[in-house]
């Protein structure tokens, strides 16, 4: 999978290891600031009742 990945990036190794590198943050920031909030209302941890 990361072999395709780095086949189907542009230009030289340096430019295609920035663009990968730009990627990951880019998925990082999405699971941090969207999914991962949106998950943890659908979790369970959160009714608590004693």
């Amino acid at each position: 999978m990361y072999g395709k990945f780095w086949s189907l990036l542009p230009g030289p190794v340096w430019l295609r290891a920035i663009v990968a590198l730009i990627v990951a943050v880019a998925v990082f920031l999405l699971l941090m600031e969207v999914v991962f909030p949106w998950v943890s209302t659908l979790m369970p941890y959160n009714d608590v009742a004693v």
